[in-house]
């Protein structure tokens, strides 16, 4: 590639997988079926939790809110990423660029606040099952969502901010299939510290910080499930917080191995960036309707009823 001197981007070029020896409709096909299951699926897990009485619980609202989350944190990304494939383009304009990064770090950091949210639920509801209803109020649940919401819009709005106030004067090319502030801030000119200081700062606080939160609540879960005397009820007590823990695993072990991964044009960090981007939302409804008797039970309610009105 050409390098540019130009102080300003016009646009940037996503080379994704078009380095790697994989047929761009191979791609294209697997992308559109994953976006097809993703989207499809956490809106029937929405749906299920909405129409079902039974699931208007701290749990499920939260967990509603994920699937509302991943949907939009999916579909950031991988549209655009389709069209390039059908059209063998490889570029986004600047604006495009930045308004997926805002988005990106909107609903990534929702979903970490979410989980985290979820993380505290099943404490609270196993280790604590009398005080359940009085701690977990609808008005606290409410409160965490916006308080989720307000800070994961105003750093990505910081973020952008600061990022329109960089030129871009080398390759304004970045090696995923979608823009990343990591590897966009590398294509600036100007100094980047305090970009890099904030990104640092705040990824310590959204990702350290709550999954800390998450394995303390499940060392207190573990231990409190130990403690029950029967099998069955240790069952039962596990079986309330395995959907959740396998969410948290998926969601971390992929995360970690995208900003772990050296070389993010390799063929493992590539790996990894699709792993966290497109298949962590595509496997959460998934995972959650498998290990989750409620959901499942919601869901062929939901699915009779549309057979029926049909």
């Amino acid at each position: 590639m050409v390098a540019r001197n130009q102080t300003s981007a016009s646009e940037f070029l996503l080379l994704g997988f078009s380095q790697d020896s994989v047929p761009q409709p191979l791609l294209f096909g697997l992308y559109l079926s994953m976006d097809l299951v993703t989207v499809l699926g956490n809106l029937l897990i929405f749906l299920a939790i909405s129409c079902d009485s039974h699931l208007h619980t701290p749990m499920y609202f939260f967990f509603s809110n994920l699937s509302f989350a991943d949907i939009s944190f999916f579909s950031t990304m991988v549209p655009k990423m389709l069209m390039n494939i059908q059209t063998q383009s490889k570029s986004i304009s600047y604006a495009g660029c930045i308004t997926q990064m805002y988005f990106f770090m909107v609903f990534g950091g929702m979903d970490t606040f979410l989980l985290t949210g979820m993380g505290y639920d099943r404490l609270v509801a196993i280790c604590h099952p009398l005080h359940y209803p009085v701690i977990m109020n609808p008005q606290l649940c409410g409160l965490l969502v916006l308080m989720s919401w307000f800070i994961s819009l105003s750093y990505s709005l910081t973020q952008s901010l600061l990022i329109l106030q960089l030129s871009f004067c080398i390759n304004w090319v970045i090696p995923l299939f979608y823009c990343e502030l990591a590897k966009a801030l590398r294509l600036a000119c100007p100094d980047t510290l305090v970009n890099h200081v904030l990104l640092y700062i705040v990824t310590s606080l959204l990702g350290v910080i709550p999954f800390s939160g998450i394995l303390f609540s499940y060392t207190l879960i573990t231990s409190s499930i130990l403690r029950i005397p029967s099998t069955n009820g240790k069952y039962n007590a596990f079986s309330i917080g395995a959907s959740h823990l396998s969410v948290v695993s998926l969601f971390y072990g992929t995360g970690l191995g995208v900003y772990l991964s050296s070389d993010a044009s390799s063929w493992r960090g590539m790996i990894a960036s699709v792993m966290y981007t497109v298949v962590t939302p595509m496997l959460n409804p998934i995972v959650y309707t498998l290990l989750n008797r409620d959901i499942r039970r919601a869901l062929q309610t939901v699915l009779q009823r549309t057979i029926y009105v049909q």
